[in-house]
């Protein structure tokens, strides 16, 4: 097939996009596949339809590419009209599919999408409106309590209607302060009184409009993939330091990870059906993450839903399909075969 893995973009999750679509694209030459890296912002230069999809093709040259970009990034972003960038939709329409690595905003929360619906270019992972509703924890939120799908206390709050604070809502300390629609804990902070939550809010209100204050749920923490409405086995993260923070999720050896995860048959069984009740209340199609929290008591809820999930060397997805059998580039192969079957819906 000819693929473009389209990763990169302007999220503050660029980086890990990038060592995504990396992996991604190297699985998939790997089984024989023309596939291709490509910056969905920054794009490719100086490149003919010819040489779309090259027989000989270095990975890590185009990674590079890339990542040279990477402290360009915002002041593109104010000289530029249009998202996608140099013959990125060209490569797109020209492709058999489009692979999204990609991670955060204009990339997993359905503008993207939405553009390749109109443009008829074939994608992976779940459509734009579940993408839209998964990636604002607000909404997703509502939704879960809703559908009876378990979720922590919690509020919005935003810029434009001004600061609630846990005291007036009846949560106690400590609370999470979260960006609405951020990813990899990426400006997630935990506020233990007043003058931290505060700090917490400007934190986050640096990245985003909107936030979700939680009440802090102490607890194991826990991922449970899912391909074509099926759960697969439970994994724990469990940080060496800290909690599961953007560094512990991406710095090798940070956290020890155990799969399949060493809990009751029946907490393990609860908590794929919650994973499964989760994607299927937003309307998530193809594959995903649920991410979990179970305390002592057994009790759990759902962090939040990932219709991207990560694939870098430490992401959750692989080791869980590993320990069903599936290889890191039939994982690749899998997910775009689940994903053409919406394309032909």
């Amino acid at each position: 097939m000819k693929i473009v893995v389209l990763a990169g973009g302007t999220s503050t999750e660029r980086k890990v996009s990038i060592v995504s679509g990396t992996n991604v694209c190297k699985a998939l030459r790997e089984k024989g596949h023309r596939a291709v890296l490509v910056d969905v912002f920054c794009g490719v230069e100086h490149v003919d339809a010819a040489h779309y999809f090259p027989a000989h093709y270095d990975v890590e040259q185009a990674s590079a590419y890339m990542s040279s970009f990477d402290d360009q990034i915002e002041s593109m972003k104010a000289t530029r009209r249009s998202f996608f960038g140099p013959n990125v939709i060209a490569m797109c329409q020209a492709a058999d599919v489009a692979f999204l690595a990609l991670h955060g905003a204009n990339g997993e929360d359905g503008r993207i999408q939405a553009a390749f619906d109109l443009l008829g270019i074939p994608y992976t992972g779940t459509g734009y409106l579940s993408s839209a509703i998964a990636m604002d924890k607000t909404i997703t939120k509502y939704i879960f309590q809703a559908k009876g799908v378990p979720t922590a206390k919690g509020y919005e709050i935003s810029r434009l209607h001004g600061i609630i604070t846990p005291e007036e809502k009846g949560l106690s300390y400590p609370v999470i302060v979260k960006p609405a629609c951020g990813g990899s804990s990426v400006g997630c902070t935990i506020a233990d009184n007043a003058e931290q939550f505060q700090a917490s809010v400007a934190t986050a209100f640096a990245l985003e409009e909107k936030a979700v204050v939680e009440e802090f749920f102490k607890g194991r923490e826990f991922s449970v993939g899912v391909v074509e409405g099926k759960a697969l086995p439970v994994i724990e993260i469990a940080p060496k330091e800290g909690w599961y923070d953007y560094k512990n999720k991406y710095v090798p050896g940070a956290t020890i990870e155990t799969c399949p995860a060493q809990i009751t048959e029946e907490q393990t069984l609860r908590m794929q059906r919650h994973a499964e009740e989760a994607m299927k209340a937003l309307g998530i199609t193809s594959y995903g993450r649920v991410d979990f929290l179970m305390n002592e008591q057994g009790q759990m809820i759902v962090l939040e839903t990932n219709t991207l999930p990560g694939m870098t060397a430490t992401s959750l997805l692989p080791q869980e399909a590993a320990e069903v059998g599936v290889s890191y580039a039939e994982l690749c192969e899998k997910l775009i075969e689940v994903s053409l079957k919406k394309c032909k819906a």
